[in-house]
């Protein structure tokens, strides 16, 4: 299982806008093969930044599986313009063992 996770920065004063689009644009992502869950969580001490997590069955279930599909398309339409800045996307794979 692979976990994805992005920061969201949210522009000021679309707070509410965005978790509306996010409602929205959330059956889009699970839709997707090899999608296992989603969690967008708000920041406590940083209102407006909201913490995405995806997990997949693999990373290519992502990308480019998921960012090449129409689904990517209707996602990026309603979400986008939210952000300032662009997130940065990272994967990360099984926890250790420790």
């Amino acid at each position: 299982m692979i976990l994805e996770h992005a920061l969201l920065i949210v522009k000021p004063g679309q707070f509410v806008a965005f978790e509306t689009a996010m409602a929205q644009a959330a059956p889009l992502i699970a839709a997707s093969p090899g999608f296992r869950g989603l969690e967008v969580r708000p920041s406590i001490e940083k209102p407006g930044t909201y913490l995405l997590l995806v997990r997949w069955e693999q990373l290519t279930d992502h990308d480019p599986d998921f960012r090449a599909s129409d689904r990517y398309q209707r996602w990026k339409a309603l979400l986008h313009d939210f952000y300032e800045p662009f997130p940065i996307v990272t994967h990360f794979s099984e926890p250790l063992l420790l």
